[in-house]
């Protein structure tokens, strides 16, 4: 399969600005946190923290859309997370090494150094590691799949929500630029495509997924989220697949509004009220 178009791009760092409300939000923002460092420059995140009501779970966001990660003005991108913050998530919003200078398997890298970042400083930023949950839309779906697949314990999470995510990388990949013109992070040995593809690494410990996609995305097919939920369901991982009828790649209106309830309960479910259980 080639991928002909650039719709992942619509992933949800370019909805950031665009699904931005005016009305101010009560978040302590901590910007620009340097993770790790990379060609001399400085891998970094921003974290947005509710100033009342935290229920004590925290989120990685996958900032990236096309395996590209654009910085965005923290005060524009709290907006954006509003509705978390509001339920009294805290939430790292993750840059990672982006695209075309970076591909898959360095971005990867980048998104476990992060992770392990706040699992090594949980008592700074007031992370409780085994409540630790990555969302991500498209490329960043993708991303937060493998960190629920294959991520080791230093770096693990404990719940992940995906939107339309590529899961099978191995018709995609190749080091023919003609091929993936769209998107060079795709440019690798494609021998190495299955340890980049969520599917194959499905195992009974991996973190309850909840997977949203339209069955009408025609850049990231819904065989994706089905063909892994299969895989999750076949080693017994708590897994949910909410298929948007007549939705593309990205979501607007109501359909983006069930897709966004559907996983702050999943978070909620996983993090927060199980957690709550065990005490």
């Amino acid at each position: 399969m080639r991928i002909i178009a650039s719709g992942l791009l619509l992933g949800l760092t370019s909805s950031c600005v665009l699904a931005a409300a005016a009305s101010p939000v009560d978040v302590e923002v901590t910007p620009d946190i340097v993770y790790g460092h990379k060609l001399g420059m400085a891998l970094t995140m921003d974290l947005f923290r509710p100033k009342a009501n935290a229920n004590g779970a925290t989120l990685l966001f996958m900032v990236s859309g096309g395996w590209r990660s654009n910085w965005t003005e923290p005060a524009k991108a709290t907006a954006f997370f509003q509705p978390m913050l509001d339920r009294g998530f805290q939430i790292f919003a993750v840059r990672h090494g982006s695209s075309p200078k970076f591909n898959i398997p360095e971005i990867t890298a980048d998104v476990k150094q992060a992770a392990a970042f706040v699992h090594a400083n949980a008592g700074r930023y007031q992370v409780d590691p085994k409540r630790l949950g990555v969302y991500g839309g498209s490329a960043g779906g993708h991303l937060s799949l493998l960190l629920g697949t294959t991520a080791e314990e230093n770096s693990r999470v404990a719940a992940v929500v995906a939107y339309f995510p590529p899961t099978d990388l191995r018709a995609w990949v190749s080091e023919d630029p003609a091929s993936n013109r769209s998107f060079p992070a795709l440019r690798f040995p494609p021998a190495q495509a299955g340890a980049y593809s969520p599917i194959l690494h499905v195992t009974p410990d991996d973190a309850p997924t909840l997977l949203v996609h339209g069955d009408k995305d025609a850049l990231v097919p819904l065989s994706h989220s089905e063909n892994i939920l299969a895989e999750f369901k076949k080693q017994n991982v708590a897994c949910e697949l909410v298929v948007i009828p007549g939705g593309g790649h990205g979501f607007k209106g109501d359909d983006d509004v069930r897709a966004r309830e559907a996983m702050i309960a999943w978070f909620e479910k996983y993090l927060v009220k199980r957690a709550e259980g065990a005490r």
